[in-house]
């Protein structure tokens, strides 16, 4: 009987693991295109979330090749939840400093340019050009933008070469505005 057990045993402990090891696969970005609630709308694709986490969560990731954005562009993308000023928003640049999300890169950056005035499906904000001084590496443009619904933020950082970021900003508010990721932003904010 004991073989028996250990035999049911070994069977279970191997089909445990095997599932993990599956699980893992997906995560590492094998099978992304079966993977379902990942999402490709137009020219931006979903990858993996590449940061650490931290106590605002994983966001979510995109990347539109150069051939549909004129340059490769990588978006990350999540909600703070309470984190905006509930009376008059992102409506100035030390807001926008304050909720974006260029910290997952570095807590060192200074404004390029001003900020300008944005609108995704019924939220309003601001998006501006940040030179990023990253640890180890060069200093980097990078894009950030911010837009809400009351108390609640959606923060978007767009990371491409300097000179393609006004394009790259123009692609990400198209995509941002698609049905799927106004859906995805109405449920996260629970309107």
């Amino acid at each position: 009987m004991t073989k028996l057990r250990t035999a049911v045993l070994m069977f279970a402990v191997g089909i445990a693991v095997a599932a993990l090891l599956a699980s893992d696969a997906v995560t590492v970005g094998v099978g992304l295109k079966d993977r379902p609630g990942r999402l490709q709308s137009g020219s931006f694709v979903e990858v993996k979330w590449p940061f650490l986490r931290d106590q605002w969560g994983d966001g979510r990731a995109f990347r539109c090749a150069a051939g549909d954005c004129g340059v490769e562009v990588h978006l990350y993308l999540r909600p703070k939840i309470g984190f905006c000023n509930c009376d008059t928003g992102v409506a100035d640049e030390a807001e926008l400093d304050r909720v974006s999300d260029l910290e997952l890169f570095s807590p060192k950056f200074v404004g390029l340019t001003p900020g300008d005035d944005i609108k995704v499906g019924w939220m309003r904000g601001l998006s501006r050009i940040y030179q990023v001084d990253i640890p180890y590496a060069q200093p980097r443009p990078i894009l950030a933008m911010a837009f809400n619904q009351e108390c609640d933020v959606m923060v978007a950082t767009v990371v491409a070469p300097l000179d393609q970021l006004p394009s790259a900003e123009r692609h990400v508010l198209a995509f941002l505005n698609s049905e799927a990721m106004i859906q995805w932003a109405r449920a996260q904010f629970g309107v």
